[in-house]
């Protein structure tokens, strides 16, 4: 396997990385205390042309692989997880749009999604439905020419902020998970509207909320694909999902890390550099050994989606191990920054907040683990 990133990418890459060290690093602290969404980082970020990093060139789009998808998120992430994790949802949403939706869809929603007008969600999770999908309750059903939406989703990203929501929903309740859909729900609709916004112990800065439907209606061409084929889209983008969570994962911890290096050279107790301790460069060790490893995972599951191979395993690998990783990392820079690091002066407390919640999202390291297992189990 090659993972030697092209010149264009490179390129992006390096661009992204200035533009998060100038553009959100200073401002990430504000953006999670203040609960701030980074709606002017994400103007800055759709100027530079990146909004539609994987989608095909006719609709505004750069046409890259998922390489380019870590490289670029992992340098978000590093500045700010709220702009990561916006950015992470929107291009799902686009891969749904493009891979599933007819050619109508696709002119009408992704030019307006790559230049960044318009943000994506993807609307999933329900009050008795996290990990088992096909327990949703939320209801579409065909009256005249509409969908007539029924139901709440909750935990949902960049809720009240997005413009484009795909919504999961049964279309045909006796099917169980055959009878799943994908509805687009445009913010401003009749029938839609935002419930409570919930107050989380980390990433302030991406709004999580409810969706509250009541008798919502959208035109039949809304629907993405056909009916009963959103839990097939839904596991398809999922497995590209977990790549962009995991990298999150892998900025978090290379931030931290990055941090806690720092510390430790400037740092002195005993008359030395507290790097100079041996316990203190075995802590630094394993913690660069993880990054290391994440990144090496999250390449490989790129690799194979840009190649048109099952990837499936090897994203859930990269997802469980990188987002366990961060969280293993950002603790550790805590320890090492003593007093300070618990402390709201330096970032390594929210960086450890932060990484909570990628071991949760896009199915949680048990769910990873279940489906690592049965993929093994198939050969």
């Amino acid at each position: 396997m090659d993972f030697e990133l092209s010149d264009e990418v490179r390129m992006i890459q390096e661009t992204v990385r200035k533009f998060s060290d100038k553009e959100l690093a200073p401002n990430a602290a504000e953006t999670d205390e203040k609960k701030i969404f980074p709606r002017k980082a994400w103007e800055k970020l759709s100027e530079l042309g990146f909004g539609g990093l994987l989608t095909a060139e006719e609709y505004g789009g750069l046409n890259l692989g998922y390489d380019a998808n870590v490289a670029v998120i992992e340098e978000l992430a590093r500045g700010c997880i709220a702009t990561a994790g916006t950015y992470c949802v929107h291009l799902t949403t686009q891969f749904i749009i493009q891979k599933y939706g007819n050619e109508e869809l696709k002119k009408r929603f992704l030019p307006l999604m790559t230049s960044g007008e318009k943000i994506g969600a993807i609307a999933i999770t329900e009050p008795d439905a996290g990990s088992d999908i096909s327990a949703i309750e939320s209801k579409a059903e065909m009256i005249g020419s509409n969908y007539v939406i029924n139901g709440t989703k909750i935990f949902i990203t960049t809720a009240v902020e997005a413009d484009i929501y795909l919504i999961i929903v049964k279309t045909d309740p006796s099917l169980k998970h055959k009878g799943i859909s994908t509805i687009i729900v445009e913010k401003g609709t009749s029938g839609l509207e935002f419930g409570k916004i919930e107050n989380k112990m980390g990433y302030g800065g991406s709004p999580t909320g409810e969706l509250i439907f009541t008798d919502c209606a959208v035109p039949k061409e809304n629907l993405i694909g056909k009916e009963g084929q959103g839990f097939e889209m839904l596991m398809e983008a999922l497995d590209r999902g977990r790549i962009s969570v995991g990298t999150i994962g892998l900025g978090i911890a290379q931030a931290a890390f990055e941090a806690a290096l720092e510390h430790t050279k400037e740092r002195e107790q005993f008359g030395r550099p507290i790097g100079s301790f041996q316990g203190i460069q075995w802590m630094l060790s394993d913690m660069a050994m993880q990054i290391e490893a994440s990144r090496l995972l999250l390449y490989q599951a790129a690799f194979l989606a840009n190649k048109g191979k099952p990837f499936t395993k090897e994203a859930s690998m990269a997802k469980c191990f990188a987002t366990d990783a961060a969280m293993n990392v950002t603790t550790d820079a805590v320890q090492l920054f003593g007093g300070y690091g618990y402390i709201k002066d330096y970032p390594v407390e929210r960086y450890m907040r932060e990484a909570k919640i990628f071991q949760i999202v896009e199915g949680t390291n048990q769910i990873q683990r279940n489906i690592i297992g049965r993929e093994l189990l198939k050969k």
